[in-house]
């Protein structure tokens, strides 16, 4: 029938456009973020420590200061929020490095078995700079960056206080933003992999969280990927949103909580993602963006409106600097 051959032809080449659609997609990855480096402006100057780039804002005025290592996510590079950020508590009377971990040239385009020890020589770098109190030294993070900020002050008892936003209470296995196969714990000491919670079964109709929530569900028979931040003395301030839609950071966080009394957690309810920073302003293009990941953008403004000096208090508190 003439009607049937036009059929299969169409669908034929309904099916080949979407292989041609699937191919571009593939070769293109639109999902991917670019990988920014950030310029440190005129309060901070790109350097380097040990070959990887950094934008270090040093102390505002004479005298010394303490020092807070900043780390970014999972975007890599030298991203503009933690930018943000950085030059905010610079302005408080920090010294700040934000260092880049993966992403940049030259470095592991996936995230996965990244040296623990590039932090600990960013932490050594900062405590070594004109002005910086290298007995001050704070550390601070925000989603995998959050997982490596815990970890990393986990190994050092000199640290006086961390920041950890949208966090992990374990540490858990490496990606790629291409889709690559990688295999491996997110990071590495001593060559040797840090043991890594596996993902759990996915749920499409959840979403990427539901991976995480499955694996949660086995942590009891992995203690070993736990982040054993109790052993650290630094004081803990967590900040996590309710709504996450990327993984269950209030859950996580609470979890962390449990096991460490001092440990201050501020979780609100209509936030996701999003939650942590500098507040945006309310004619800020950015301003959208912030429920991308769960919440309403408003919910996570008025969350950062209601952190971020929480925060502030936090720290010149725990590194005793009265602004």
């Amino acid at each position: 029938m003439r009607w049937a051959k036009w059929l299969a032809i169409g669908g034929g080449a309904i099916f080949a456009l979407l292989v041609l659609i699937g191919i571009g997609l593939w070769i293109w990855k639109p999902w991917v973020p670019p990988v920014v480096l950030t310029e440190p402006g005129t309060t901070g100057r790109r350097v380097a420590i040990e070959g990887r780039p950094a934008n270090y804002f040093p102390p505002p005025a004479i005298g010394t200061h303490p020092g807070i290592l900043i780390l970014g996510g999972s975007e890599g590079g030298l991203g503009s929020a933690t930018t943000v950020m950085a030059r905010a508590l610079q302005a408080e009377g920090y010294a700040v490095v934000h260092p880049s971990y993966f992403r940049a040239p030259g470095q592991s385009k996936a995230l996965v078995r990244i040296p623990v020890e590039g932090f600990d020589a960013a932490l050594d770098w900062l405590g070594h700079q004109p002005g910086v109190d290298a007995s001050r030294l704070a550390i601070i993070g925000g989603s995998k960056g959050a997982e490596a900020a815990l970890l990393v002050a986990s190994r050092h008892p000199e640290l006086k206080a961390v920041v950890a936003g949208m966090p992990s209470s374990v540490v858990w296995p490496g990606f790629s933003w291409e889709m690559t196969k990688v295999e491996g714990s997110s990071w590495m000491a001593g060559g040797r992999d840090i043991p890594a919670l596996a993902y759990g079964q996915g749920s499409f109709q959840e979403g990427i969280i539901s991976v995480y929530r499955a694996g949660l569900n086995n942590l009891a028979a992995h203690p070993e990927t736990v982040i054993q931040i109790e052993r650290s003395p630094a004081l803990v301030l967590l900040i996590c949103g309710e709504a996450d839609s990327l993984w269950p950071s209030c859950q996580m966080a609470r979890q962390i909580a449990a096991r460490d009394s001092r440990v201050q957690l501020l979780a609100y309810k209509d936030a996701g993602h999003g939650v942590f920073g500098v507040p945006v302003a309310s004619d800020d293009p950015k301003l959208a963006k912030l429920g991308d990941l769960g919440g309403t953008p408003a919910g996570n403004n008025a969350a950062r409106q209601d952190s971020w000096p929480k925060l502030l208090a936090f720290l010149a508190g725990a590194l005793q600097n009265p602004k």
